[in-house]
């Protein structure tokens, strides 16, 4: 029988913002400064990048069509807005085995398709502003993404990935310039804490 090895969470971080488009740039700096914990490369971050900034555009642009004439209280514009109905939901975990997982959950108006939404280039946005290619572009920078949506109670997309092992970009970086005083040379270790977030 296999040894199951069991992962522990070293960071998280939970946070919810307004649908709108500005906050796609908020929660991928978010996500991105967190992850930069782990000591990863900048392609890494740049392809969690692209996937956290489909994931949000989908929830800003497609889940919330046609509420934002919901029963809310007012703000300072005197719009209307009901929290609970227009919001983005992350979560976002840091894992021990150099790993992340992101959630990313709104309470729009669901998928009805699943299937046929993760499909490359097919759309329900009329205007023909949206290419389609959403789910397919996180689809090519994670490892794994997951999908669940209730009609008329939204959806969840789940992203993974896991991270080349510490160091394995400096270590390419030092073998293409030798080095000629190795005195010169110094290298620092970092250690997580290993208690899981309650």
């Amino acid at each position: 029988m296999p040894k199951t090895i069991r992962k522990h969470i070293i960071n998280q971080m939970k946070t919810e913002f307004r649908a709108i488009s500005e906050n796609e740039r908020l929660s991928r700096a978010m996500i991105c400064a967190m992850i930069a914990q782990l000591d990863v490369t900048v392609e890494e971050l740049a392809d969690v990048r692209c996937a956290i900034s489909e994931a949000v555009t989908n929830a800003v642009v497609h889940a919330y069509r046609g509420t934002h004439s919901a029963v809310g209280s007012a703000d300072i514009t005197g719009d209307t807005f009901d929290a609970s109905r227009n919001t983005v939901y992350i979560l976002t975990t840091l894992y021990d085995d150099r790993s992340v997982k992101i959630i990313i959950r709104d309470r729009g108006c669901g998928i009805p398709d699943i299937r046929r939404a993760m499909e490359p280039l097919y759309t329900t946005d009329t205007t023909g502003e949206r290419s389609g290619m959403g789910f397919a572009i996180m689809q090519s920078f994670m490892d794994t993404v997951k999908v669940k949506s209730a009609h008329g109670k939204g959806t969840t997309v789940e992203l993974r990935k896991k991270f080349a092992p510490a160091g394995s970009a400096s270590a390419a970086a030092m073998t293409e310039e030798p080095v000629t005083d190795a005195e010169d040379v110094t290298e620092e270790e970092s250690s997580a804490g290993q208690e899981d977030i309650a």
